[in-house]
């Protein structure tokens, strides 16, 4: 059984920059994508970005580019999430994500996700 354990959340204020990262138990996730997903309170958790399991591609949601990016360290065994220019509504559990058959882009849908992580919190006040 694949156990992805996130770390790194935290409070911060606006404007700030956070990386949250992600390592798996196994390094069999170092051969499939894998993806951050976020859910805020009330609201439907959302697809942020994923990562090639190479780390050579990525795909960013649109809204985000500029301000998150993913990477992967497979030395390490180790995905991130760095955020920057911080704002109250990136307000979220972020979620660490990892797909056996999914592509990069297929595993935006969160019903192709095969292991979730227990999830951090990003709390990012004005």
């Amino acid at each position: 059984q694949v156990q992805l354990v996130e770390s790194g959340g935290g409070a911060v204020q606006a404007g700030g920059s956070l990386r949250v990262s992600c390592a798996p138990s196994t390094s069999a996730v170092s051969i499939v994508p894998m993806a951050w997903f976020r859910q805020a309170p009330g609201r439907e958790r959302e697809f942020v970005a994923s990562i090639s399991w190479s780390g050579t591609i990525t795909n960013v949601v649109d809204s985000l580019k500029g301000r998150f990016s993913i990477s992967r360290d497979n030395t390490k065994n180790t995905i991130h999430l760095d955020i920057n220019s911080l704002k109250p509504e990136d307000t979220a559990v972020y979620y660490c994500a990892a797909s056996r058959d999914a592509t990069i882009w297929a595993i935006a849908n969160k019903a192709l996700v095969d292991h979730w992580g227990q999830g951090t919190q990003v709390t990012v006040s004005s």
